[in-house]
């Protein structure tokens, strides 16, 4: 991926200098839909961040000052020919609540929409996941519809699958135009 830059941002491919910072923010996920990518040790940290390092489909959010890793973007196309891209976002609580999650959004929707021909993007988000939510809705994205039982992250206490109810929210290229025309 080419890199982004915001006003106090870089998105980039992850590096081998990413992998304490990775760490820091997989070790003890804050949300169900990231228990399964929790990371231990930082070796293993490191070797997710090599494997990462060749994949577009996540991108590193680090501050520009000091290219310290804050967070990630995500995200893929549905299928190799489509114009509709899923995105998602997983940031270190330690930078919470100064718009870096918001900023590298921005600009990552920006290349989507005016780069990569993207018409349509869409995000998963869990009813309970309120933080996603305010982000999605600060980035204009409309909720769609709300999937009851939709998918499962973890297990209840007598190992049954916890089925998680999950908001779809979704942007057109068209829209995000339009808002930005109301900006100026």
């Amino acid at each position: 991926m080419q890199t982004l830059e915001s006003n106090r941002l870089i998105l980039r491919n992850f590096t081998v200098t990413d992998a304490a910072g990775l760490l820091e923010y997989t070790a003890n996920p804050r949300v169900n839909c990231f228990m399964d990518q929790r990371i231990s040790t930082l070796e293993d940290a490191a070797a997710e961040v090599a494997k990462r390092s060749s994949d577009d489909s996540h991108i590193a959010v680090c501050l520009k000052d000091s290219n310290e890793l804050i967070g990630e973007l995500f995200g893929m196309r549905e299928d190799r020919d489509s114009d509709t891209y899923r995105i998602g976002w997983n940031f270190n609580g330690r930078f919470e609540g100064k718009g870096y999650a918001s900023e590298s959004a921005n600009a990552f929707i920006e290349h989507l929409f005016m780069e990569q021909g993207i018409r349509r993007l869409y995000a998963y988000v869990e009813d309970d996941n309120f933080r996603s939510q305010k982000l999605c809705e600060k980035l204009g994205m409309c909720r769609e519809g709300l999937f009851l039982e939709f998918i499962s992250f973890v297990k209840n206490e007598d190992g049954t699958p916890k089925y998680e109810n999950t908001y779809q929210y979704a942007l057109l290229k068209k829209e995000w135009l339009a808002q930005l025309e109301l900006q100026k």
